[in-house]
């Protein structure tokens, strides 16, 4: 096959190849690029399953989310009246909001600092500290720091403030998902919120169109069923390894070849 034909069936594949990348351009260059928004978001749909995964996880073993903050609202709302279920739970889920809330602001600024949220150096960089902050919990649970033992042996009324450390780095790296998914312009996908996304999925009035003919709907619809099938197996995970880490070192994974992928991905026309 002729070199152009070569580059034509890459380029229609998503990815540039490296050499006529790095030839055509320097590194900074190729970092100042804004990403297609239409391969754009297969990282987003991807970091779905990584958020069912996670919450599947976090909730099975410490009773807070780390990623939909709807349910801890609710449960820190019971904890005023002294109903949630284990003990001082409404402060692991107080703490999620907080450092959700935190990484929201953080990110955001530092896309702005960097250029905006469509230039591959953003979604890199922010992809580099959104897997450092799994690794880093993944590695406090692996090493007996906090409890990963799924049931937990511990007593009930035995409270471990020290679960709050992975669950607010997950928090924070969570928030980094849903700026990327505004920053890159794929609000139809924001990686952490199944409610509206339901609600817009059913009441789009092209709902029924052709596969082809309604990108957003087919995007909305594969969120969902990998937020499902990413929280079934972070519950079967668990369940299985008798133990939290595995799906946060899975996440992790996960987190890293999407990072890469920021790098590979076709540029903008």
């Amino acid at each position: 096959m002729p070199d152009e034909e070569k580059l034509e069936s890459s380029s229609a594949a998503g990815f540039v190849p490296p050499k006529s990348r790095l030839s055509a351009r320097s590194v900074w260059g190729q970092l100042s690029e804004e990403v297609d928004t239409t391969v754009g978001s297969l990282p987003l749909l991807a970091c779905c399953f990584a958020t069912g995964l996670t919450d599947g996880t976090l909730y099975n073993a410490y009773g807070t989310f780390v990623s939909m903050q709807t349910g801890n609202t609710v449960f820190v709302a019971l904890g005023t009246s002294g109903q949630n279920s284990r003990p001082y739970g409404w402060a692991r889920s107080l703490c999620s909001i907080g450092c959700f809330t935190i990484g929201c602001l953080a990110f955001s600024r530092f896309h702005k600092l960097i250029g905006g949220g469509r230039l591959r150096r953003t979604l890199f960089s922010s992809f580099v500290v959104q897997t450092i902050c799994v690794v880093i919990a993944a590695a406090i649970i692996q090493t007996g720091i906090v409890d990963g033992t799924y049931p937990s042996r511990r007593d009930p009324a035995d409270v471990d403030f020290v679960e709050l450390v992975p669950i607010a780095l997950l928090s924070f790296q969570a928030a980094g998902q849903i700026v990327n998914s505004r920053g890159l312009g794929v609000s139809e996908v924001p990686t952490v919120v199944i409610t509206s996304l339901l609600c817009d999925l059913v009441s789009d009035e092209r709902i029924l169109d052709p596969l082809r003919k309604n990108v957003k709907r087919n995007r909305r619809a594969v969120a969902f069923v990998l937020t499902l099938l990413g929280a079934i197996c972070g519950g079967w995970i668990s369940k299985a390894t008798g133990a939290v880490q595995p799906s946060l070192w899975f996440v992790a994974a996960i987190k890293a070849m999407i990072t890469l992928s920021w790098l590979l991905l076709r540029r903008a026309n």
